[in-house]
């Protein structure tokens, strides 16, 4: 389902860029926005596949690197050297708890580390584009986590 809205922000973004419009760029963008949760560019590949697309692995990755340019996606790194894309499309800002066992991440929101990067910033005269929180940890439950390797 398109997402009209955030195809004319790619598609402006793409226009301004120089960049080439193609449908296969709007297939990623649709199964990119309707994707729930983290997924790296190699799971989107493999789901577009199996729905018969023709969209190419290198366009996928080329792909969500311009959506992660133009903010409608952002990537993210849990320290696995995977990266993987959520998206920004209507979504609440969150922060990251990852199983450094398992790989678990668990989605958090606390409004009081949602102010410190814009005050470290302030104070050290700059201007916050955006910011990243990570804590990563281990899963209290070990018999549960280790199931989950």
């Amino acid at each position: 389902m398109r997402n009209e809205k955030a195809a004319e922000v790619f598609r402006t973004f793409l226009k301004r860029g120089k960049n080439r419009i193609t449908p296969e760029r709007f297939e990623v963008l649709d199964a990119a926005l309707e994707h729930d949760g983290h997924f790296g560019a190699d799971d989107l590949f493999i789901q577009l596949k199996n729905l018969k697309s023709k969209v190419s692995r290198a366009t996928v990755y080329n792909t969500l690197e311009l959506l992660a340019q133009c903010d409608l996606l952002s990537k993210r790194n849990f320290g696995d050297n995977l990266n993987r894309y959520e998206s920004n499309y209507k979504r609440q800002t969150h922060d990251h708890l990852i199983c450094v066992d398992c790989g678990k991440i668990v989605e958090f929101s606390d409004p009081r580390l949602s102010k410190i990067p814009q005050e470290v910033s302030d104070k050290l005269g700059f201007e916050m584009d955006s910011y990243s929180f990570n804590i990563f940890a281990r899963c209290k439950n070990q018999k549960e986590c280790k199931n989950r390797k």
